[in-house]
């Protein structure tokens, strides 16, 4: 059943460019898309682990500087007269570099911050986003500083035979952010499934009992934290080379708080929580806008978050699955009743 509806909800997605003809709404769907990996990697640590990362937007801007000054090249001064010079790189090697080089520093920031929980974690998180957002902001000579990085080129897939196909259009890039995003959330699917997944969730519901029956806390926490992380530096890669401009603020708070809404809103600790979440979350200011102002729009989108987490605790999808669930079994426990009744009834 769980198949099926995935199957359903992909096809429904990739039909939209065929029908979908405005091209401000497919543009606020790709961007939506995006935000929507990088909440489904914060899901794989604030809802299979059970630990909260407010510095997630590190792993995506990281994403998005290292895809797009491999790109675009670079020529920085060294300490001693030396200089770094690299030549561009086509940008699918740049979206290579910026999965690997978030995950590694995912792996970097997990060995230490694992060892603490809690708040200490949390701040940990934050001061490692702040940071990264320093170092953009002030390494003029490399990131170009306030001043941005600009004319990052598309993605251009290689085609053995026929040169490249460069994804320029938005059609283009929502065929590869839903392709991204489908990835994404098999590998989660399928990770959350395995051994590792229930040494997760192990280590979410009860820590004690899980180190008891042998399970390496650091290590499985760790290596869920480069999962992560080389998840949202794939998003952060789909961003730079999709707006073509990179600036210190994609490192904004307000953006790792957008995933953190889009994940608890849908549901922490469900495949498809931080998908209907990050849907409703990224496209409801799109809606809101031709018909409130600015501050009546962020008094909706106030309202509409504490409304779903009053009514649906849970979360969207655990919440209606869970009634879904309950609905189903009264009307499985009512039918034998019924069907013992009529056997009564009948004449021997």
């Amino acid at each position: 059943m769980r198949a099926i509806s995935t199957i359903v909800a992909v096809a429904a997605l990739a039909s939209v460019p065929l029908w979908l003809r405005d091209p401000y709404l497919l543009n606020a769907l790709i961007t939506t898309g995006i935000f929507i990996i990088g909440a489904m990697s914060l899901n794989l640590l604030l809802g299979f682990t059970g630990q909260l990362s407010l510095g997630h937007i590190a792993f995506f801007g990281i994403g998005a500087y290292v895809s797009a000054l491999t790109s675009l090249g670079f020529d920085v001064g060294l300490p001693g007269d030396f200089r770094l010079v690299h030549t561009p790189w086509p940008p699918i090697a740049g979206f290579v570099l910026a999965v690997v080089v978030a995950g590694l520093c995912g792996y970097f920031v997990g060995l230490l911050s694992f060892r603490v929980r809690g708040a200490y974690f949390v701040i940990v998180t934050i001061s490692f986003a702040e940071v990264v957002r320093l170092v953009a902001l002030n390494w003029v000579e490399l990131t170009q500083g306030p001043l941005a990085l600009t004319s990052i080129p598309s993605i251009a897939l290689p085609l053995p035979g026929f040169g490249e196909f460069t994804l320029r259009t938005k059609m283009h890039n929502y065929y590869l952010v839903l392709v991204v995003a489908l990835i994404a959330y098999l590998l989660i699917a399928r990770l959350v499934h395995s051994h590792f997944g229930r040494a997760m969730r192990g280590l979410m519901e009860n820590e004690t009992l899980a180190i008891s029956v042998g399970i390496d806390v650091t290590r499985t926490l760790t290596i869920a934290a480069v999962i992560s992380a080389a998840i949202a530096g794939a998003a952060g890669s789909l961003y730079a080379h999709y707006i073509r401009i990179i600036d210190p603020e994609v490192f904004a708070f307000i953006n790792t708080v957008t995933m953190v809404i889009m994940v608890i809103s849908g549901g922490k600790g469900s495949l498809a929580g931080p998908v209907v979440g990050g849907l409703i979350f990224g496209l409801l200011p799109v809606v809101l806008r031709p018909v409130m102002a600015p501050e009546a729009q962020w008094i909706a989108y106030g309202g509409v978050l504490i409304a779903i987490l009053f009514l649906l605790p849970r979360g969207i999808v655990p919440s209606l699955t869970q009634r879904l669930g309950r609905r189903l079994g009264r009307t499985s426990a009512r039918a034998p009743v019924a069907l013992t009744e009529t056997a009564a009834k009948e004449p021997a």
